[in-house]
């Protein structure tokens, strides 16, 4: 069963940086696309970050310019860099993943969700 793990969430100040990262565990697979939603209270979750295939990731305009998705293929893990942290941040941050098992259609998974918090 595949599992996406998060990690890197936590406080940070206004203005400040933070790393997230995310891997599946469970084996080897084939990862369609991969990257970050999130959510905040009272909102509806929304994409962040995504990265299909070999492309350059998708961003919400609202995080353009501050925050970069990488991929390491090898390790099957995504990272979200997260920079110049505003009071519109602060959400749970889940980690994302389109993968193909042989013979089916790709179905999503979904980490847990790990708490992004901006202190002013």
């Amino acid at each position: 069963q595949v599992q996406l793990v998060e990690s890197g969430g936590g406080l940070v100040q206004s203005g400040g940086s933070l790393v997230l990262s995310c891997a599946p565990s469970g084996g080897i697979f084939a990862i369609i696309a991969m990257g970050w939603y999130r959510q905040a209270p009272g909102k509806q979750r929304e994409m962040v970050a995504l990265v299909r295939g070999a492309d350059a990731a998708n961003y919400a305009d609202s995080v353009k310019g501050r925050f970069a998705a990488s991929r390491d293929y090898a390790r099957q893990t995504v990272h979200l860099q997260m920079n110049n942290l505003k009071p519109e941040d602060p959400a749970v941050y889940y980690c994302y993943a389109s993968i193909e098992f042989e013979g089916s259609r790709a179905s999503d998974y979904w980490g847990q969700g790990t708490q992004v918090i901006v202190s002013s």
